[in-house]
């Protein structure tokens, strides 16, 4: 998958992250929820932002094919979460994750971009997505079952004690 690959829905363009979204990233990674239920990164400065961009996101893209998407809203053009599919240590199959700052929260947004990357790659001839989310996230455990992703199994992955429910969707 191409680092400058750009797709659209309706109400959105998903487009591969890049240094550009210093700002969104440190937004993101320090809102309440994303501290809650994904973890504090310690993302605060834009010296930090930046190399997090370049070792999390654009190296996924080099080595993996695959990242960090940044969410733009078209009406307005402005960046309002992430969404992405990941090669999680750990985790079988490539990983769908999302994040959105909180006045975008419950308008749509997360499942619109997740549904439009879930299709994408199946078209690319994926036939098994992974998901995993802390219990507490009621919000994330809906919108992982509205793609057709269901519960398997409590897991654990490397460098992290919490317990994490595994859903899959398979062809």
């Amino acid at each position: 998958m191409s680092q400058s690959k750009i797709y659209e829905t309706e109400r959105l363009i998903l487009r591969a992250s890049n240094l550009s979204d210093v700002d969104l990233v440190i937004n993101l990674l320090n809102t309440p929820k994303y501290i809650e239920f994904i973890g504090n990164r310690n993302i605060n400065t834009t010296e930090q932002a930046e190399e997090h961009i370049k070792e999390r996101m654009l190296h996924s893209y080099e080595n993996f094919g695959t990242g960090n998407f940044t969410i733009i809203r078209k009406e307005d053009q402005k960046k309002i979460g992430s969404c992405g599919m990941y090669d999680r240590e750990g985790v079988d199959g490539l990983d769908i994750g999302f994040a959105f700052l909180p006045e975008f929260e419950g308008k749509g947004y997360a499942f619109e971009s997740a549904y439009k990357l879930k299709e994408i790659f199946v078209e690319k001839g994926l036939d098994k997505i992974s998901a995993i989310t802390l219990k507490e996230n009621l919000s994330s455990r809906k919108l992982l079952e509205k793609l057709d992703l269901e519960f398997q199994e409590i897991i654990k992955i490397p460098n992290d004690d919490a317990d994490l429910m595994l859903y899959v969707w398979e062809k």
